[in-house]
């Protein structure tokens, strides 16, 4: 949908050591910590021989990476004059891979024909590169964010498809040996799993998609492509329209290596973890891989201690499914608040880069404990010096003040990502 923005997040060996190294006051949190917790990247690495994930790097393994997962999320320039976010971004026993939200689309890169801009795009890329964290790359073709001369353009099947393939093979060729995947197509299909009558649709057919994919590859051999989608979480029909999409390019010769799914989720009607384990093994079934790409679980708000609580949950049951699945490669948090008004909490963190108790929820997932099963509290409150910020939460999930001096009074795009599977 929108783009997603990754901070990688990896923590402290154990509990001992966490409460022994950061201050400690009196809010309550409405769940006990884990005996095994640990920073999220430390957890997702220790995940994979108990759930025999199968893992690989990508190809291109020339940071001396040794680990076989990484805990990351997404990040747009704007929030850059953010110097706590921005010190959260470099911390990379937090983070270990990054995405730039929208500096990488059409409008962003060649707002005017034949004329490219890499210039604000390779600001994410500089932070990845400066840190040793991968970059997952994000999107080549979209229906949306669009330059006027694409979408209001007197185009021909074969003017446009010129025009598509020289703007993938030049932006592909520049982030060369930078990108371990792109998504290649954004959200080709209608809800009924039809086509969307997107301008490259509507000119050049379905085998827009095919063309795309075709010159991402040529430029690039070694980066994983993908095709990214919403909605297509759980079988029905729009989950069948991507199955038919990774058939198409298949049965054609056309490189296509995984499936995102973008999973905007909402309290309480998050599919259970066997459907989407179900899910994904259609797709792992026709040999590709397949990564939960823009993951949030949204509430209406004010939230709620009942709601904060069942979020924890879900987002425990989607990170155990990925973990289930051999060819899931990995999990990215997103969210932009403005996209469903008046629904929101939708992270891991708060805009404070408070710790919530979804977190929490996710290291259940990794070290296979529970999160909700006592009505028992811990009293902490965690400053960490590695993100600039007091980690807190009271009971009904409310702020405690945050001593941070120069976190902004919101972060709408302030989002995580946890790849379980060796970069996608």
């Amino acid at each position: 949908m929108w783009q997603p923005v990754h901070l990688n997040i990896s923590c402290s060996i154990n509990s001992l050591l966490i409460l022994t190294t950061m201050r400690v006051s009196t809010v309550v949190l409405p769940f006990l910590l884990p005996a095994a917790y640990a920073q999220l990247n430390t957890l997702a690495k220790a995940a994979v021989s108990t759930t025999q994930t199968s893992l690989r790097r990508p190809p291109r393994d020339e940071q001396n990476r040794t680990d076989s997962k990484d805990f990351g999320t997404a990040t747009d320039n704007v929030e850059f004059p953010d110097t706590a976010l921005v010190a959260a971004l470099s911390n990379t026993s937090e983070f270990g891979q990054v995405t730039p939200g929208n500096t990488q689309k059409w409008d962003s890169i060649e707002p005017s024909p034949g004329v490219f801009s890499f210039t604000q795009g390779d600001v994410v890329t500089a932070l990845a590169e400066k840190n040793s964290q991968l970059l997952r790359c994000h999107n080549l073709v979209w229906f949306q964010q669009l330059p006027a001369w694409v979408l209001n353009g007197t185009w021909t099947n074969a003017t446009l498809t010129a025009a598509l393939q020289k703007h993938v093979t030049t932006e592909v060729t520049h982030y060369k040996g930078q990108c371990y995947a792109w998504d290649v197509v954004n959200e080709a299909l209608n809800d009924d799993g039809t086509f969307r009558n997107s301008v490259f649709f509507t000119t050049i057919g379905e085998s827009y998609i095919k063309i795309a994919f075709d010159a991402a590859a040529a430029a690039d051999p070694d980066v994983k492509l993908y095709y990214n989608d919403f909605s297509i979480e759980t079988p029905g029909k729009k989950a069948t329209g991507a199955l038919n999409i990774v058939k198409s390019l298949k049965a054609s010769g056309t490189k296509i290596d995984g499936v995102g799914f973008q999973a905007h989720f909402i309290v309480g009607s998050t599919p259970s973890k066997a459907v989407q384990v179900a899910n994904l093994q259609s797709f792992t079934a026709l040999g590709v891989e397949v990564a939960i790409t823009e993951l949030d679980i949204r509430m209406t708000l004010p939230s709620t201690a009942a709601l904060l609580s069942q979020q924890s949950t879900d987002y425990q049951n989607t990170v155990a499914a990925c973990l289930a699945v051999k060819s899931c490669v990995g999990i990215t948090y997103s969210w932009v608040p403005s996209t469903f008004p008046g629904t929101g909490a939708a992270c891991l963190f708060d805009e404070n880069l408070v710790r919530k108790p979804a977190y929490f929820g996710v290291v259940a997932a990794f070290t296979g404990s529970s999160t909700n099963s006592t009505n028992a509290v811990a009293s902490t409150n965690l400053s960490n010096a590695t993100t600039q910020g007091v980690f807190s939460q009271t009971a009904n999930g409310t702020n405690s003040s945050i001593a941070n001096p120069s976190s902004p009074a919101s972060r709408p795009n302030f989002t995580s990502s946890a790849v379980v599977k060796g970069p996608r």
